[in-house]
């Protein structure tokens, strides 16, 4: 009969005997009469007719209906009917008593048990019947007992059998439920329906408990099977359910549970000293950690995790079951707090590294004696006995003429270790020793983290009673400052070498009254680094960004140092092309100092010319060749310029630079690190031997922690070390003393293909052009000097761009793509502007073969805007290359930081032009600009031209032709030479 979804109705749940599959529920609607009343009109109701009656339903329904759709037969059956047969048919053939399929039965069984716990524990306050024989859903109401009985099991033993047998109680009642009809709808939990109210039981009670009692008062349990009985079952009972007995004892342990760490060893992989490498040590190498709870005389594993434990004890007739309740919630507690602390035991064993695991013990002591957690230590098979008392390490520095004295104060308990004992432990990788009790003490991790690289760092000195002296070079502050800070160690400085641990209490030092020129204040505080550096005879890196002025500060500290030490002669070294940019700057701003140039093969290979110099200008190439010269003459100072060239200790430069002999050494550099963190230990280490200790020991402390494991506590510990000698000032950090905009000039050298080809050429024009000179009224020598200066003016670029087969290399070119690296490396953009597309297309032929990303435009680009808004708004872009002809107007090219002018220009009003394509309104970079002229051509001798003209005519000359006019024979000879 349809029920009306639009009329009063009532969702109601029914039970019913199913022919194969047992107690079944099903959904209905029923429709109510005038009255409120349930009538006959009902219907089912499935989740595919539920949402017309939605308005009488709310989620719990619509779970038990999906629930009760899932027990019906055909959804029973649906996954082992392979054959398609009807589900009463399929049903009838499983559960056939001779020939049915007991496995799929089970199968069967299994979810329908738990589909009727699911629907059970969510029928609370719905309507429930029986269904009558005639299919009538209402047949009869049971009422669902609201609250939850319990179960008393009882045992009564006499001499010849044990009595077993439950009572119910429903509150403070007790419930008659034996031959009464009774009946269970599920047994996992038991669910009991007596006099048509439906029970479920506290502590989940097992309806298979209940069932042999519907229609029985007790069973007995005879004599002969008795113990076996006990142990099996009635221990089980005890230890989940009340029980009451006559005739044996229970005795159940209430007390508050005692949290237990008990260690043991677990031996584990082969040991490595503190440097990673293979240790043969005996030792096992890892703790295990096993949480457990003790109530009174009973001990129990964390992971057991019942409530109640229940032990059976039998001494002559007498049986005595031991029950202990235990705090599961509690137990948790203490597992939670393990985990917090680091130790995650709630679920059983845990095992860690030995050191690290006192390590812990010692670090969370205090926490661990609060909570009231106890240690203790479970013998193993080699009888070990572990200190597991408070250990302390204190250690003071103080500072002595030439070093750091280390004093240090080793504790286990009440016996004080020998600090270069300890040291030698660490070193080896040790982790434990034996205490004059027996014990073994285990040197905590905290102690390998905290203090290993000091440790390493130290030295021993010999004292007259030959008495080991643990000192500490003086170069390793910073690393003692750091331990200072995180309170590891105390520290006793001077009042001047304090200063150095904040750069901007430096002293401030006078320039040497020598030095001509005015440095920017943040040049005049590198200043001041280095003169202090010098005072405590520090190594140090100079790496500000390129264009800051490392060249100026370095000579007017070498200016200081001819007035301090007049007859000491200092070594710098770098690449050949910087040779000649040394000497220029060294004529303008210290004019004192006198250079030797020592290169080329006419060289004179005699260091005693030396001593009579105050500055030796070098070549990298030429100090390899040259070593055994150089390394056997003592300078003041050895400065490499370019420094990132020894960034390879295993290299022959970097070999050789590491022999010479020098007071005092410094690098300068844009880029310290370039590929790796070694590049890093080599320079550091030519600047002050062992800061960063060998180089195995570098890279296993500091390397592959960094680069394998991005370990930043490391990353941090280097930084910290390295800090003190590195003085690095990027572009944007000194912005506010810079000028607007920055002109340097960048003298390259010609290899020497290129000087060849280069030297061709001029003699054939010098020839040509002086002949056309002679020959009165000849107007064409213009022309062909144009053509003679431009093909001279290529060939200082690259003679790729008159000579196509040309297979070597250009002096320019190298230089230009080292600038280029070093500022896109930095984070700066860059414009690249040159008169020739051909010497562009070579660097863009470069940049294309290492996959860096540039922007381009010359004359023949289409999308001039696309090529700027790349460059402007792809923080990826750094380089942009572009045609000075095509890009000298009409760009707007803020984001750029650097130019560079990569062949001078005739006039200096063109190069403006380029130069302000980065240089005007909207940027807020300084701009650096570089020119970059070959030394020794036709380049030089313009750019000196240029200078004396344009302070004659201003502006006037701005054409190529009367800059061609304005050239006299004397000026024409001069490019010529």
């Amino acid at each position: 009969m349809k029920v009306s979804p639009e009329q009063p109705f009532q969702i109601i749940y029914s039970l019913f005997s199913h022919e194969f599959l047992g107690l079944l529920f099903e959904s209905f609607v029923v429709q109510l009469d005038e009255k409120g009343r349930l009538s006959f009109a009902h219907q089912n109701i499935s989740s595919i007719n539920a949402r017309e009656f939605s308005s009488g339903l709310d989620d719990t329904d619509y779970k038990l209906i999906k629930w009760m759709d899932e027990m019906q037969q055909e959804n029973v059956v649906k996954n082992f009917n392979t054959k398609k047969l009807k589900p009463k048919e399929f049903l009838r053939k499983i559960y056939d008593p001779k020939t049915g399929n007991r496995a799929i039965q089970e199968v069967i069984e299994l979810k329908l048990e738990g589909l009727r716990a699911k629907i059970l524990e969510k029928l609370t306050g719905k309507r429930f019947f029986e269904m009558g024989n005639d299919g009538n859903p209402i047949w009869r109401e049971i009422e669902i007992m609201p609250d939850k009985a319990s179960v008393l099991f009882h045992f009564r033993r006499n001499e010849e059998n044990t009595h077993y047998f439950p009572t119910i109680k429903y509150g403070a009642d007790k419930l008659e439920w034996q031959y009464k009809n009774a009946y269970l709808i599920c047994h996992e939990p038991a669910w009991l329906v007596v006099d048509y109210m439906l029970y479920n039981f506290k502590k989940g009670v097992d309806g298979n408990k209940l069932k042999p009692f519907l229609n029985k008062k007790f069973i007995v349990i005879p004599k002969k099977v008795e113990e076996q009985y006990y142990k099996k079952f009635v221990t089980q009972l005890v230890a989940s359910f009340d029980v009451y007995a006559v005739g044996f004892d229970i005795k159940v342990e209430r007390s508050e549970p005692q949290a237990i760490l008990s260690l043991s060893d677990l031996p584990s992989s082969p040991k490595t000293d503190l440097f990673g490498h293979a240790v043969e040590e005996e030792e096992d190498d890892k703790i295990v950690f096993d949480l457990h709870f003790q109530y009174g005389p009973y001990v129990f594993r964390s992971e057991n995790r019942q409530d109640n434990n229940v032990e059976l004890e039998k001494i002559g007739d007498n049986y005595t079951f031991y029950k202990v309740v235990r705090r599961p919630e509690e137990e948790k507690n203490f597992g939670d707090f393990l985990k917090n602390l680091g130790l995650p035991v709630k679920l059983g064993r845990f095992s860690m590294e030995k050191s690290k695991a006192f390590g812990w013990i010692n670090t969370h002591r205090e926490a661990l004696e609060e909570r009231q957690i106890s240690i203790q230590q479970a013998l193993n098979q080699k009888g070990k006995r572990y200190f597991i008392g408070s250990a302390q390490i204190s250690v003071e520095i103080k500072e002595n003429i030439d070093w750091f004295d280390v004093y240090a104060i080793i504790k286990f308990g009440p016996y004080e270790i020998p600090f270069h004992k300890l040291r030698k432990l660490l070193l080896q990788g040790k982790s434990e020793f034996e205490l004059p009790n027996g014990e073994l003490a285990v040197i905590p991790n905290s102690w390998f983290v905290n203090y290993s690289e000091m440790f390493a760092f130290m030295e021993e000195q010999e004292e007259e009673q030959h008495t080991a002296n643990l000192v500490l070079k003086k170069h390793h502050l910073a690393l003692a400052q750091e331990l200072q800070q995180g309170n590891l160690l105390q520290l006793t400085l001077s009042r001047k070498l304090e200063k150095l641990r904040d750069f901007s209490q430096i002293e401030d030092y006078d320039l040497p009254a020598t030095f001509k020129g005015k440095l920017r204040p943040y040049q005049k505080a590198g200043y001041n680094w280095l003169r202090f550096l010098n005072e405590y005879r520090f190594g140090g890196c100079l790496a500000d960004d390129m264009g800051l002025g490392k060249t100026v500060q370095t000579l007017a500290m070498l200016a200081y140092e001819k007035e301090a030490n007049p007859d000491a002669t200092s070594l710098l070294v770098m690449p050949t092309s910087l040779i000649y940019n040394w000497e220029l700057e060294a004529k303008k701003f210290t004019p004192k100092l006198k250079i030797l140039t020592y290169t080329g093969t006419q060289r004179i290979k005699d260091n005693r010319r030396f001593a009579k110099y105050d500055l030796v200008l070098t070549s990298y190439g030429i100090t390899r060749m040259d070593v055994d010269i150089l390394k056997d003459f003592y300078f003041n100072y050895v400065i490499l310029d370019e420094s990132q060239a020894i960034k390879n200790p295993g290299s022959i430069i970097s070999k050789a630079v590491n022999e010479l002999n020098c007071r005092q050494r410094l690098i300068l550099t844009g880029t310290p690190v370039e590929n790796g963190t070694m590049d890093l230990w080599s320079q550091m280490n030519f600047i002050n031997k062992g800061l960063l200790g060998t180089q195995g020991m570098f890279k296993k402390q500091f390397l592959q922690p960094i680069e394998k494991k991005n370990d930043m506590d490391k990353a941090a510990k280097l930084h910290a070390m390295i800090k003190p000698f590195i003085l690095r000032r990027l572009k944007t950090q000194v912005a506010t003393d810079l000028p607007e905009k920055v002109i340097n000039v960048k003298y390259s050298t010609m290899t020497p293909e290129q000087e060849k080809a280069y030297e061709e050429v001029k003699g054939y024009y010098r020839e040509k052009i002086v002949n056309e000179m002679t020959i009165p009224g000849l107007r064409n020598q213009q022309f062909t000097l144009l053509r003679g200066l431009t093909q001279l003016r290529q060939i200082a670029n690259h003679p790729r761009l008159t000579d196509k087969s040309y297979k070597g290399d250009s002096g320019k070119l190298e230089d230009v793509i080292h600038m280029l690296e070093a500022t896109a490396s930095e984070g700066h953009k860059v414009l690249v502007f040159s008169q020739f597309v051909r010497h562009l297309g070579i660097v863009r032929e470069y940049l294309d073969e290492q996959g860096i990303k540039y922007a381009y435009l010359d004359g023949a680009t289409k999308d001039r805007q696309g090529q700027v808004r790349e460059f402007q708004e792809n923080q990826e872009m750094k380089i942009f290359l572009i045609s000075l002809k095509a890009g000298g107007v009409g760009l707007n090219l803020t984001k750029a930081e650097y130019v560079f002018l990569l062949d001078p220009w005739w006039n200096p009003a063109v190069e403006a032009q380029a130069i302000d394509r980065a240089h005007r309104i909207g940027q807020e970079n300084k701009v650096m600009i570089y020119k970059f002229i070959t030394h020794n051509t036709v380049e030089e001798k313009i750019m000196a031209l240029q200078e004396r003209k344009m302070a004659l005519a201003g502006e006037l000359i701005s054409t190529e032709e009367s800059f061609m006019k304005s050239l006299s024979k004397d000026d024409i000879e001069a490019l010529l030479i």
